[in-house]
């Protein structure tokens, strides 16, 4: 991926000084030719077209901001109601992402949303021991977290 993006910025670059103009325009327009060259030989790369893993990573990004803001609602909504009305529970969560690097990104981004705390790993690194202000459901809490966080992950990396 990072040589895909090198040659890509290679040509752009070429393209602005083929046309004697450093200016943004220019290089925007010689990045997304070099985009497209490279799309179209693809197949001689070994790995994937890195403009669609930057579009996984901005989509995991966009997911995260909306948790992230959807759950800070939740929280100041439930401190301020008059009436402290929350479950706070501890549930074990069955992950199925597999290399370390995964598991800390998915736990990173449980812990940076409010309301919700990853405490533990397991030493498989299979299971994530997480601590929720409003717990109803472990079933549903878990069930949020694979399609939405996990399965942006596995875009990601896979």
């Amino acid at each position: 991926m990072a040589m895909q993006i090198l040659l890509n910025l290679i040509l752009a670059f070429l393209w602005m000084f083929l046309h004697d103009d450093g200016s943004a325009s220019r290089f925007m327009i010689g990045y997304a030719l070099g985009a497209a060259i490279i799309f179209v030989f693809r197949r001689f790369w070994p790995n994937d077209f890195y403009l669609i893993k930057l579009w996984a990573v901005v989509k995991l990004l966009a997911l995260f901001l909306k948790e992230l803001f959807v759950s800070s609602f939740a929280v100041v909504r439930a401190v301020l109601r008059p009436k402290l009305n929350v479950r706070p529970g501890i549930f074990a969560y069955e992950t199925s992402l597999k290399s370390e690097w995964e598991v800390t990104v998915l736990s990173c981004l449980i812990c940076l949303t409010p309301g919700t705390l990853t405490l533990d790993v397991s030493p498989d690194g299979g299971t994530l021991y997480i601590h929720a202000m409003d717990i109803g459901d472990a079933e549903e809490m878990s069930g949020q977290i694979r399609h939405t966080f996990e399965k942006a992950i596995m875009e990601v990396t896979r």
